[in-house]
């Protein structure tokens, strides 16, 4: 499965795949792929490159696979492409997408991140920022949305090719993880919290409504007691 993301367009129609190394032309009116074929050397990154590249490729692949069964996820070189040994600057992108769609249940979601690595030679640094888009659609009797998003900024020390890779996608689990526990958490607090900031301090009859007992507040007792019904 190829991505469809600005870090890979060639041009409007074509778009890299840099795990097979193949280029895509892509119908967007039909939302298909009409034709594949071999990346020229020119569209890839050298071997210096490479090496960081699929090494990031195959850790991050394998987090994927573990937190989004059906996600995706690509590597993209945004910089230093053509730098064939150490001694230059580069950059990554990488691109997690993963939906999950089920009208028959009245319900969508979907999960897209993007995180950037800037590699510091001179540093030996690699700057981390990430951004992660969160957008669920459960309309079972309503109209339920949530559209979230979170900026993340981290950082690691330049390595190997692989060790890299591994402290890359330990960093990126980490800032996911943690802020899928904080939606989590918010869900659990809907009721005590986020639902009562959205009334009012006191009704119009101006007493408090008891949440910490609402089966002892009975609006059919009172009605029937003020409208005298059943008499």
């Amino acid at each position: 499965m190829i991505i469809i993301a600005t870090y890979g367009e060639l041009d409007r129609n074509n778009y890299l795949d840099p795990r097979t190394a193949q280029v895509a032309t892509v119908d967007h009116i039909k939302q298909t792929c009409t034709k594949l074929r071999p990346a020229a050397d020119e569209e890839l990154p050298s071997a210096y490159i490479e090496e960081f590249r699929s090494a990031l490729d195959v850790e991050l692949s394998k987090y994927v696979a573990e937190a989004y069964p059906k996600g995706v996820c690509a590597v993209y070189c945004t910089s230093g492409k053509d730098i064939e040994g150490p001694g230059a600057d580069f950059g990554f992108a990488v691109v997690i997408s993963a939906a999950k769609c089920s009208p028959q249940n009245f319900c969508n979601g979907s999960w897209r991140s993007i995180w950037t690595m800037d590699f510091n030679y001179e540093l030996q640094f690699v700057d981390i920022k990430g951004k992660i888009q969160v957008d669920a659609h459960y309309f079972e009797e309503g109209n339920v949305q949530l559209d979230t998003n979170v900026d993340c900024k981290d950082s690691t020390i330049m390595q190997s090719p692989d060790d890299c890779a591994v402290s890359i996608t330990n960093i990126i689990r980490h800032h996911e993880s943690e802020y899928l526990s904080s939606l989590e958490e918010s869900y659990l607090n809907l009721s005590d919290a986020t639902f009562k900031d959205l009334r009012r301090k006191l009704p119009v009859t101006r007493t408090l409504f008891p949440w910490h007992n609402t089966l002892a507040f009975s609006l059919t007792r009172d009605l029937a007691k003020e409208l005298a019904l059943g008499k």
